[in-house]
């Protein structure tokens, strides 16, 4: 009898069938027995297999949750978020604008397959009780209604996904995305655990330690001895706890920056970035970039470009960064920073519209839209060419390093030493990368150009720093040694003004006493003049006898008797 070739087609896959599952069996035994050793070698070759019997056999649940938590283990948190970004909610609830090319590569794939799956399709749209002038369908409205039927099967498929990609979402710094899939994810497992409850009896029945179908505990490490061993459910409450106070020192901190009150952002932001449990980078870099701004609101420019600094060492590809930093830098008139920022800001624009996508992977927040970049690069060409104007007719001498420096214009300078003082103890480069310790980093290879970038970047900080306080010095000294001369000027002044008021005190004194011995002289005169008078009048009395006396003797010679005229002397 001879076989049909339907038959012998139908053999064949089966028997292909049958190899490849007996095949990707052994892969999965083997992946097993490598990831129970527990050592980041064997896992990595556990990998290897288990991306081999995904390739047999993709949907393998099995494989994928063993996969999962395998780069959950070996903290490729990147690589999770890239397999299961499906479920990520707020991919999910995004809604993606139809004319924007900045579409994901797997979202792209999925709606080609769709498309080509329908078209290359030999059932007619009459067998679908369609009407025959139907051609064309909305691909984002088909992903939506499949993604909600994924959400309503999360129970089928099982709640591994969920508490694996929570996990991998708080490592990357999406909070809101972990705190939801987290709480999904418990949901499931109780729900699921309610449910096995029901038949057991009521010696069986108990509280054991959650474990995943391959026989694989979700925690990642193994506690060390003495210490109470905690069970996967715990360390899932543990991380939701942690997980919900960042988000709220967030919020607070946010709505305290909105509201004006920047000192209390500050305090809040700094809660956050200096706490003793480490944060994830995604997660530190927006708070770091939200502390900038409310220290350039405070007026303190040096502490917000050294967050700006941060944000940048975290996330290379932060635009918002780059343009606070060289908003700053322009505030206080250094151009030539300000221009490197603009460049740099203008390369990677250049690089969007190149790659037609934003930069980083799909699931990663950005604060700005693939559709603004072009006219965003427009204003900056322009910007930059006024900026290098300025520079060529020579304003790259008119710092203003007392902004930089938190300081008015005639400061003291013990002002100038003192805060001069706390600024080098903040922004000293060797203590630069001290940040890096309070970081969760999504990927530890990045650790060498994490410090890289922020050494160099702080080493330009503090030279700025160093120049702005002896640019200040010099005029401090200036101004004191003006201030001395004025001083000494204003003290000869004083003193001449004092011999003056010497002189004429000298001269009414002197004054005084001339008029005195003027009085005395006349006094004198008056009286010499009257015994003159005096003495000339008993003179001539004296004189007029000796003359009447002479005029006798005359009269009767010599010898001879004189005959006196008593009335004549009596008159």
């Amino acid at each position: 009898m001879a076989v049909s070739p339907c038959s012998s087609g139908t053999d064949q896959k089966k028997h292909w069938w049958i190899t490849n599952r007996k095949l990707v069996d052994r892969h999965i035994k083997d992946a097993r027995y490598l990831i129970s050793t527990q050592e980041p070698n064997g896992i990595a070759s556990a990998l290897v297999l288990l991306d081999a019997a995904l390739t047999l056999s993709p949907r393998f649940e099995i494989a994928l949750e063993l996969k999962a938590r395998s780069l959950l283990y070996l903290r490729r948190f990147r690589e999770v978020a890239d397999m299961l970004q499906d479920y990520i909610p707020s991919l999910k609830m995004s809604s993606e604008d139809s004319g924007s090319v900045s579409l994901d590569n797997s979202s792209q794939q999925f709606s080609r397959e769709r498309v080509e799956l329908l078209a290359s399709s030999n059932l007619s749209s009459d067998s679908f009780g369609l009407d025959p002038s139907f051609k064309c369908f909305s691909v984002s409205d088909l992903k939506k209604k499949i993604m909600a039927g994924l959400g309503r099967n999360c129970e089928k498929e099982g709640q591994w996904r969920y508490l694996v990609l929570g996990q991998a979402c708080c490592h990357l710094g999406l909070m809101e995305d972990a705190m939801v899939l987290l709480q999904t994810g418990k949901r499931l497992a109780s729900a699921a655990f309610r449910r096995e409850s029901i038949c057991w009896s009521d010696d069986n029945f108990s509280l054991p330690a959650i474990v995943t179908t391959s026989g694989i505990s979700s925690a990642v490490t193994t506690p060390p001895r003495n210490v109470r061993s905690v069970s996967p459910s715990e360390n899932i409450s543990h991380l939701l706890s942690h997980i919900k106070l960042l988000i709220r020192r967030r919020t607070a901190a946010i709505a305290a920056l909105d509201a004006g009150l920047h000192s209390e952002a500050i305090r809040h932001f700094s809660k956050i970035v200096d706490g003793r449990r480490p944060a994830p980078q995604g997660f530190l870099a927006e708070c770091y970039l939200h502390r900038a701004t409310a220290y350039r609101a405070a007026g303190r420019i040096a502490e917000s470009i050294s967050d700006c600094n941060k944000t940048h060492a975290l996330d290379p590809t932060s635009i918002q960064a780059l343009e606070t930093r060289a908003s700053l830098l322009e505030t206080i008139h250094c151009l030539p920073d300000c221009l490197h920022d603009l460049e740099h800001l203008k390369l990677l624009y250049n690089s969007i519209l190149r790659d037609r996508k934003l930069p980083g992977p799909t699931w990663k927040r950005h604060n700005v839209r693939y559709r603004e970049i072009p006219g965003k690069l427009c204003a900056l060409t322009a910007k930059i060419q006024r900026l290098k104007q300025r520079v060529a007719s020579g304003e790259t001498a008119n710092v203003d390093y007392y902004a930089l420096i938190g300081l008015k214009r005639g400061c003291s300078r013990s002002e100038l030493e003192r805060a001069h003082l706390l600024l080098c103890l903040r922004h000293m480069p060797d203590k630069a990368i001290n940040f890096i310790d309070r970081c969760e980093l999504a990927d530890e290879h990045d650790l060498d150009s994490i410090k890289d970038r922020a050494k160099m970047s702080a080493l330009l900080l503090y030279r700025l720093l160093q120049k702005g306080y002896s640019n200040v010095m010099s005029t401090i000294m200036d101004e004191e040694a003006a201030e001395k001369q004025r001083k000494k000027a204003a003290a000869a002044l004083q003193a001449a003004q004092a011999a003056i008021q010497v002189q004429q005190t000298q001269y009414s004194t002197n004054s005084s006493d001339f008029s005195a011995c003027n009085d005395t002289v006349n006094s004198i005169e008056n009286k010499t003049t009257t015994s003159i008078s005096n003495s000339n009048a008993f003179q001539g009395v004296f004189c007029r006898d000796l003359a009447a006396a002479g005029n006798l003797l005359s009269q009767v010679g010599f010898n001879r008797p004189i005959s006196v005229n008593y009335e004549a002397l009596s008159c």
